[in-house]
């Protein structure tokens, strides 16, 4: 397993363990975890704090030149607010757990030139069909459904 796909896998399991969604974001630069994030929209009564928003807020202001050489891990396919940010800052690399439970905008994402990794986790994946199972209507409203 890679450690900063774990790191990401950590966090999703302390969202779900605060009463969230489980779904967790590290940003890696050169080689080092720079920030966390896990889903916050229920613990903050957030309408943008998924995973990877939260994990690029807990980074602070970085330089143009940082993102430039980040990678962004998260558990799930980003949305289109997430993936939207990736390409605002440019940050060139996204490894995705997993994207059998919601498939964000990945082939535009790539077309912008952002490397797009798919794992496909076993873990990340029943993280989310154990929770969708217990509260379908968390998962439609985080989802926009």
């Amino acid at each position: 397993m890679d450690k900063f796909l774990q790191a990401a896998i950590d966090e999703a399991k302390q969202g779900l363990a605060e009463g969230g969604i489980p779904i967790g974001s590290v940003l890696v630069i050169d080689g080092e975890i720079v920030a966390r994030g896990h889903n916050q929209r229920v613990q903050k009564g957030s309408c943008v704090l998924h995973a990877e928003m939260d994990c690029l807020e807990n980074a602070g202001r970085l330089t143009a030149a940082d993102y430039k050489r980040a990678t962004l891990y998260s558990t799930l396919s980003p949305c289109d607010m997430c993936s939207g940010t990736v390409l605002l800052y440019g940050i060139p690399k996204v490894v995705v757990g997993e994207n059998r439970t919601f498939k964000g905008p990945e082939e535009y994402v790539r077309s912008r030139g952002v490397e797009l990794t798919l794992v496909d986790d076993a873990q990340c994946y029943q993280l989310m069909q154990d929770f969708i199972a217990a509260k379908p209507e968390l998962w439609n409203e985080d989802i926009g459904e």
